[in-house]
């Protein structure tokens, strides 16, 4: 049960979040659990799907971008992200369940990928504070200095939903999996 009460449909959230949930259904074909209870602030929720649209239009693939998700949500202990990720990164972008497991450990089966989410876990890990020799090593990878500005972006809208859905103990509507990793 959430800390808060999550709208039980769409009718039921605020009058200015319900154009942005018509939006999600019909882009999905259904509003989980995360944008219905985000929608209590239709400023969050639409500050939320602004940042997600615009980076859906960068330069990093889906598949990269769940990798990216899996690995902030695995650090921030994010039991509702991991899961939603974990659906999205097998059935949206094709991923194996090895690639899914790599990125919750922080890196990928995908050489270039790799770069990518050694970079974001490590930005999540320090909380921004990272060194110089991480920067190199996702460059050397032959990411751009607008591709690095995307990761850290991910980080961060990642971030949001993992503060949102723990902070409010989001109902998990997704296929659940353990937080903990197998040792």
């Amino acid at each position: 049960m959430s800390r808060i009460p999550t709208p039980a449909t769409i009718e039921a959230a605020p009058v200015a979040a319900q154009p942005l949930l018509e939006a999600v259904k019909k882009q999905i074909g259904s509003v989980p659990n995360l944008f219905r209870l985000t929608a209590t602030s239709p400023a969050a929720l639409e500050g939320y799907l602004s940042l997600n649209g615009a980076l859906a239009k960068g330069v990093l693939n889906a598949a990269t971008r769940e990798r990216i998700a899996l690995a902030v949500a695995q650090i921030n202990g994010c039991g509702y992200c991991l899961a939603a990720h974990t659906y999205l990164g097998r059935n949206v972008a094709k991923l194996g369940d090895a690639d899914i497991a790599a990125s919750r450990a922080g890196h990928s089966t995908d050489p270039k990928a790799d770069a990518a989410v050694r970079f974001a876990a490590a930005v999540t890990r320090a909380r921004g504070a990272i060194s110089d020799a991480d920067i190199a090593a996702v460059r050397a990878a032959g990411y751009s200095d607008a591709e690095l500005v995307e990761i850290v972006a991910h980080v961060a809208l990642n971030t949001l939903t993992n503060y949102i859905n723990e902070v409010f103990d989001t109902a998990v509507d997704f296929p659940a999996v353990p937080v903990d990793l197998a040792a």
